[in-house]
């Protein structure tokens, strides 16, 4: 009996024997597994330093700067092959060109140039064709074997289908030589149409330079060609006559600047830009304008929205005189001198006076010759 009572007394001393064990066992190993978990965790999340944040902050604003200059490069790359279907499709870029259909790929050319014109110019066009723009066969042999591509551009009117739109339809189904523009036309939006003729450019062709002048100014084909040749190796080139006139504030005048305050004090002049009559962009400089289109401010002035729209970027301001010399005796004295000069009009009229009877004279006594284009290098 009393050996079976000692053994009920020693069983149920058991727990407490193993816990006492397993207490001295912790006690001098100096490791519990729940402090061991947190110990692991202490040392793989050591507090920062300051050293450590600064470096953080370097890393993080120089990834920032990489990318806003791997998204400002992006920005002024040309678009892919299949992103000018895009464009086109676009609302500014839905436009007709007769010599290149708006579903054919984008062609490759040397240079495109816009005659700005309106309705009312039927004249002055004429008076173009007449003198220093190639016809009919000429004007496709020109785009073929130089690359050179030349159209009137225009809008169509407020209303829809009128009598002006049919007007343009008839001349260019006769002449094949408009670039039509999704674009409302009016003398107060020469900024709009000009982007729209540069996005619509770019959609319709892949060229080096793009070139817009007015038509009431005279050109030569082969000295343009050359000049502009000559700066192909500058992908951010922005040619023209370089000017920097004053800001006008007074509504009667004629170039009123109606956000006169944003140029500072009263009497305070623009930024160089390049006169309106006539000027070029590379192509990297138009495609600029292709992808930024829906967010360039557009200033009242023409000239000065085009030179706004780059400033900020890396360009190359080509200050060409020869794009911007005067009618006889001055384009005359330089042809003479075998200096043709690349542009002609009076600065008193912003083109030719009196261009629709006075081109032809000028043509006569400043033109390079219809051969000097063809044999032209460029």
């Amino acid at each position: 009996m009393k050996q079976r009572s000692s053994t009920k007394v020693s069983l149920k001393w058991i727990p407490f024997l193993c816990i006492s064990f397993f207490i001295l066992g912790t006690v001098f190993s100096n490791r519990l597994w729940i402090p061991t978990i947190f110990n692991d965790c202490d040392t793989k999340k050591k507090p920062a330093t300051d050293n450590d944040e600064k470096g953080e902050v370097l890393k993080t604003h120089e990834a920032i700067e990489s990318l806003d200059k791997s998204l400002a490069t992006l920005q002024i790359k040309l678009a892919p092959p299949g992103s000018s279907q895009k464009m086109k499709n676009s609302d500014a870029t839905g436009a007709v060109s007769t010599l290149a259909g708006i579903d054919s790929p984008r062609k490759k050319a040397f240079m495109v140039i816009g005659i700005n014109t309106a309705f009312s110019s039927r004249r002055r066009r004429d008076s173009i064709r007449e003198t220093w723009m190639p016809q009919g066969e000429k004007l496709v042999r020109l785009e073929r074997e130089k690359g050179i591509i030349i159209r009137f551009i225009i809008g169509h009117s407020a209303t829809s289908d009128s009598i002006l739109d049919r007007a343009i339809d008839s001349e260019d189904a006769q002449h094949k030589d408009f670039l039509r523009l999704e674009h409302v036309e009016g003398y107060h939006e020469l900024s709009a149409k000009t982007k729209t003729y540069i996005c619509t450019a770019v959609a319709n062709w892949d060229a080096e330079f793009y070139v817009k002048v007015d038509d009431d100014v005279h050109v030569n084909l082969g000295k343009l060609a050359a000049l502009l040749g000559r700066h192909r190796s500058k992908p951010m080139a922005y040619i023209g006559c370089m000017k920097s006139g004053p800001v006008l504030s007074k509504k009667s005048v004629k170039y009123h600047e109606p956000e006169y305050w944003k140029f500072g004090e009263e009497g305070n002049k623009y930024f160089r830009h390049a006169t309106g009559q006539i000027y070029a962009i590379s192509k990297d400089l138009a495609n600029y304008i292709a992808t930024n289109q829906h967010i360039l401010h557009k200033y009242a002035n023409e000239d000065v929205s085009l030179g706004s729209w780059f400033i900020g970027l890396e360009v190359q301001h080509l200050n060409i005189k020869s794009m911007c010399c005067g009618t006889p005796p001055d384009c005359e004295l330089k042809a003479k001198a075998g200096n043709a000069c690349a542009a002609s009009f009076d600065w008193s009229c912003s083109g030719i006076c009196r261009s629709v009877e006075k081109i032809k004279i000028v043509h006569q006594r400043c033109g390079e010759g219809d051969a000097v284009v063809w044999s032209a290098l460029f």
